[in-house]
């Protein structure tokens, strides 16, 4: 886009050439003035173009001192130090007012983001949901740094629905792999008091409404730990604990919010067991969820195409999401 003095120069050369009249001067004025307003506000008549919003304006609880720049390789994000937001705002007329928080996967190690969520962002900006993509710290932070930030984000968002149209009570989590033991985390300790810095944004409900879970790294206890991430989470030592704490599957209550997961049985990093393990906590807490185990599909397939009754999971997801209120009807 061109800046206002390059505007000013051919609006001048057009006037010369007779192309515009009386109202040149006016239409001038009328459009600096919206773009000074827009460069003061940063409008979110843009926000297709992604909006990045610090969630730690005061400052990073417990910053690195000399962490160096964040790193960015084809997609993937690494030395996370000022965790962010980029929102993506719903399409105007299927706006349902429902807001998701997106945590991309990584093993705790790297952030692997893509260019707008991984195809996630497209197809839930066309469903009405405006999409927020969380960059938490990793593990050169380690807990609990990525449950204060996707707290934190939960927090803001809604703090923030009217600006963002959207509704307070309609705020859910997608995460993958990593990002969906932080969603997961993000379902069961909303209230935990090491999600809280003493800022007074904390009195705002972290509780997402619901929960979507794409072959979720869940629990940090054997056998069926993700030790990757549970290594760079925990470090390569964890207490027994420590390893309790932060297994999603022990610590779901009769509130924790309504799930979606999928998984299959192809996937050799994260077993899919991790899925069964906390769909079965939901139910003996009478937890609405829905599980889907497919047959295949290595670990991160996303939207893969031709892996049969796989690739049909977005439209599983959105019968689940329009059945429970959260979208309108597909």
């Amino acid at each position: 886009m061109a800046g206002p003095l390059s505007l000013m120069d051919e609006f001048t050369w057009m006037a010369n050439k007779g192309a515009m009249k009386m109202n040149l001067l006016k239409s001038l004025r009328s459009y600096l003035a919206s773009i000074a307003l827009g460069l003061m506000c940063l409008s979110y008549a843009n926000a297709k173009e992604g909006l990045v919003i610090p969630i730690w304006p005061e400052g990073v609880p417990g910053a690195h001192v000399n962490a160096g720049p964040e790193k960015h390789v084809d997609g993937r994000y690494y030395n996370i130090q000022n965790p962010t937001l980029t929102y993506f705002s719903a399409d105007p007329d299927k706006a349902c007012g429902t807001a998701i928080i997106i945590c991309p996967g990584g093993g705790y190690v790297r952030l692997a983001v893509g260019m707008d969520g991984g195809g996630s962002t497209g197809w839930l900006n066309k469903l009405g949901v405006s999409v927020f993509i969380l960059k938490y710290r990793l593990g050169d932070y380690g807990q609990p740094a990525p449950l204060q930030d996707v707290l934190r984000a939960v927090r803001l968002v809604r703090s923030r629905a009217t600006e963002f149209k959207i509704n307070p009570d309609k705020i859910g989590i997608f995460g993958g792999s990593a990002g969906g033991h932080l969603a997961a985390v993000a379902g069961t300790m909303y209230n935990d008091i090491e999600g809280k810095t003493g800022a007074p944004i904390d009195i705002v409900d972290a509780k997402p409404n619901f929960l979507i879970l794409q072959y979720p790294v869940i629990t940090m206890q054997e056998p069926y730990v993700h030790k990757g991430s549970r290594n760079a989470l925990l470090g390569k030592n964890p207490t027994e604990e420590m390893k309790k704490r932060y297994s999603a599957e022990l610590n779901v209550t009769k509130d924790t919010p309504p799930c979606f997961i999928f998984s299959t049985l192809e996937d050799k990093s994260v077993p899919m067991e991790n899925s069964i393990l906390f769909y079965r906590a939901l139910r003996n807490q009478k937890v609405p969820a829905e599980l889907h185990i497919f047959e295949r599909g290595a670990h991160g397939f996303g939207f893969g195409k031709n892996l049969g009754s796989t690739s049909e999971w977005p439209k599983l997801c959105e019968i689940w999401l329009s059945a429970n209120g959260w979208i309108t009807k597909p």
